[in-house]
């Protein structure tokens, strides 16, 4: 897959690593969500990119919506729980935060899902993750994002205000508690926005 990337000015490190998960902030969003933030968890995230972009089977697909078929507007990548993950720096994230969030969570975040956001013309509508125990109990979401930051925008789905978090360049962000079934999470298009990927950690039976 062909992509362009500007890359971060202030990560210009060539090895890919992880810092530690002592940083995480946590913001309450209300009606039991809440999100956890750590800007730049990763640090070679450009070098990440680029092996991903490169390295990874993209699939393209279509699905239906009303009445017409169309294409989704992002490539996607599905590794299952056991399966070999793109990058080692992968299978360290999702164990560092198994580890990490045990207490709460009770069980450890199994698969991983990739979307490559091409440009500003791919996104993701507004939606909650709950195909599967998401739908009836309280989960975890973990995104580790690499490439040009986009914003990841949250809203109550009983109606409220719009919560906006720009995401790139090895941020983390958590959704967590209620999220998945009080609250929609999005990317919408962006004019001039360059590649993201985005890695989404989840336990077993969450999609």
């Amino acid at each position: 897959m062909a992509t362009h990337l500007q890359g971060s000015l202030f990560d210009q490190a060539d090895e890919v690593r992880l810092g530690p998960l002592r940083g995480v902030r946590r913001t309450e969003l209300g009606d039991g969500a809440w999100l956890d933030l750590l800007p730049g968890w990763l640090s070679g995230a450009d070098a990440l990119f680029a092996q991903l972009a490169a390295e990874v089977p993209w699939q393209a697909e279509r699905r239906r919506m009303y009445e017409r078929v169309v294409d989704v507007p992002r490539l996607l990548a599905f590794y299952e729980a056991g399966d070999m993950l793109p990058h080692p720096v992968l299978a360290e994230a999702r164990d560092a935060l198994s580890a990490h969030y045990a207490g709460e969570l009770g069980e450890p975040f199994t698969t991983a899902g990739l979307c490559c956001y091409r440009d500003g013309r791919d996104s993701v509508a507004w939606h909650g993750d709950r195909i599967g125990r998401g739908r009836r109990a309280d989960t975890m979401v973990a995104i580790l994002s690499v490439g040009t930051p986009r914003d990841l925008l949250l809203r109550p789905r009983r109606g409220g205000g719009t919560v906006r978090r720009p995401l790139g360049h090895g941020d983390l962000i958590v959704m967590g508690g209620s999220c998945q079934r009080t609250w929609e999470h999005a990317i919408p298009k962006s004019r001039a926005a360059g590649p993201r990927i985005s890695i989404q950690f989840r336990p077993h039976g969450v999609r």
